[in-house]
């Protein structure tokens, strides 16, 4: 009985241990995260800071034309399209477009946009704060509805790019090939 004892004893201790171990860990993150941001640039705070900037002084000197363009893959059955085509857009301003889309597939279904921009330089400067292609979009028969995109086009953006396209496909889920079924 006494080893048993003991043994329990040695488990709770080393449970213990691992707990402390855990909470001072978490602790540490944030010192951890603040030098892996420094080391690599991502998450870095000063950086973000001079977003924040630009967003709060947009560039009204320069005006950048971004068209949108919807497809439909086809395999699915849907009507995809922009609300406006064609939008003017000073860099560093934040801009909300939408995208409409309606379910004709005659039952509940789920659909994935797949973003494509043109130039391809311009990806580096063309960032989204929200987007419907960020996961897949859950319709029942015959729902209709609006999609936001909302982007903010970097100031630093090269000057000789004044065009921007931003094309969508919008792709029924059921068409997708998971790596089960190959």
């Amino acid at each position: 009985m006494n080893d048993t004892r003991r043994a329990n004893r040695s488990m709770t201790l080393k449970l213990l241990a691992i707990a402390a171990g855990a909470f001072g860990f978490g602790f540490a993150l944030v010192p951890l995260y603040s030098v892996l941001c420094s080391v690599t640039g991502y998450g870095d705070q000063t950086k973000l800071l001079q977003k924040v900037a630009a967003i709060e002084h947009p560039d009204v000197n320069r005006t950048v034309t971004v068209e949108f363009l919807a497809d439909v893959a086809s395999s699915g059955e849907w009507e995809f399209r922009p609300v406006k085509r064609v939008v003017h857009v000073h860099p560093g301003e934040l801009f909300t477009a939408e995208f409409y889309a309606h379910n004709l597939t005659g039952r509940d279904q789920t659909a994935q946009a797949v973003p494509n921009i043109a130039p391809s330089e311009v990806a580096a400067y063309f960032h989204k704060t929200e987007c419907f292609c960020f996961s897949p979009q859950h319709f029942k028969l015959g729902e209709q509805r609006t999609m936001p995109v909302r982007f903010i086009i970097d100031p630093a953006m090269p000057e000789h790019i004044d065009m921007i396209t931003l094309a969508y496909t919008f792709y029924d889920e059921s068409s997708r090939v998971t790596s089960a079924q190959r």
